[in-house]
């Protein structure tokens, strides 16, 4: 049985960056569990496994637009110095957490820094970079009839 749009898999993965830093992995950990073609994830890795097999491994190379896109600049916004949290002495490359509006945690990484402002920026940390993975499948099962049903349409 290969995999295909709409199962429910799991995979071990292991994500690197082109100077071979890992910067993501599920070694010591859980499966990654995902729906194939719901969007939960990166669409390159989405789409690398497709007609793999249970216990077939893959090595995949992502450019960033498969990934996590190019660094958008309209996401570079400046924010007042007050608006951080008290004790917080902003510095450039810092990482900090800020909640949207929605209430969601996203991680924003310093910019610059000046007296009254800084600035932030809230591209992906990853966006812009060339993503190597190494997955293994190693669970395949079928999603749920809604899915199976708009896959055969």
């Amino acid at each position: 049985m290969s995999v295909k749009k709409g199962d429910k898999i799991k995979v071990e993965y292991t994500g690197k960056l082109e100077n071979g830093q890992v910067f993501d992995t599920s070694e010591g950990k859980q499966p990654l569990e995902f729906e194939v073609g719901a969007g939960k994830i990166i669409k390159g890795f989405d789409n690398a496994v497709i007609g793999m097999k249970k216990g077939e491994e893959k090595e995949i190379t992502l450019k960033p637009e498969e990934a996590y896109g190019d660094p958008n600049p309209k996401l570079l916004q400046k924010i007042p110095r007050e608006k951080l949290p008290e004790g917080k002495e902003p510095k450039q490359g810092m990482m900090l957490a800020m909640k949207t509006p929605d209430g969601r945690q996203v991680p924003v990484k310093i910019k610059e820094v000046s007296d009254k402002d800084i600035t932030i920026d809230l591209n992906h940390p990853l966006a812009g970079k060339t993503l190597n993975f190494k997955i293994k499948v190693v669970d395949i099962g079928s999603g749920s009839e809604e899915q199976k049903e708009k896959s055969e349409k």
